[in-house]
């Protein structure tokens, strides 16, 4: 008997963000800012310097997740342009956690702290899809972007 997925608290609760990967990092972030008008949230390099990746505010709690040169360094998909992953967020990564492994889905890792000081997991849907896990802490650069950028937003909307 399979468990019943309604049966309790979802395990996450919103998107987080869309990753992409880009031929021309610095062409798709003036495409994504000039363009489409999004606003760089911060950055962050690789070991050598380098620029990794790039997050682009869409509203509080929701980016849009530039890499560099086709994947970074302990990406989890081949080294190919466009969709990488999805992330979807929750409020508690290890109730998450244990929600994935309850209901028998797959978890290709660990929870972990990430590079941006999110907590995060990883696992994939029936077609391979992977899907990142992930629970903004009060440390964590987007959640840092979230404070800076929504504040901006509602004091451009007040005048």
């Amino acid at each position: 008997m399979q468990p019943s997925i309604n049966s309790a608290q979802p395990p996450v609760t919103a998107l987080s963000h869309v990753a992409i990967r880009t031929r021309h990092i610095h062409d798709s972030i003036r495409f994504y800012t000039e363009v489409l008008g999004l606003r760089e949230a911060f950055r962050m390099n690789r070991d050598d310097g380098s620029l990794a990746t790039v997050y682009l505010y869409l509203a509080p709690g929701q980016f849009l997740e530039l890499f560099s040169n086709g994947n970074r360094e302990g990406d989890h998909g081949s080294d190919v342009i466009g969709l990488c992953h999805i992330c979807l967020s929750t409020p508690d990564i290890h109730a998450a956690y244990q929600a994935v492994q309850k209901r028998g889905g797959p978890l290709d890792t660990e929870v972990k702290t990430g590079k941006s000081d999110c907590l995060m997991f990883w696992t994939h849907d029936p077609d391979g899809t992977q899907i990142e896990i992930m629970e903004l802490t009060p440390e964590s650069l987007q959640a840092k972007a979230n404070a800076r950028l929504s504040a901006v937003e509602q004091a451009t909307a007040n005048g």
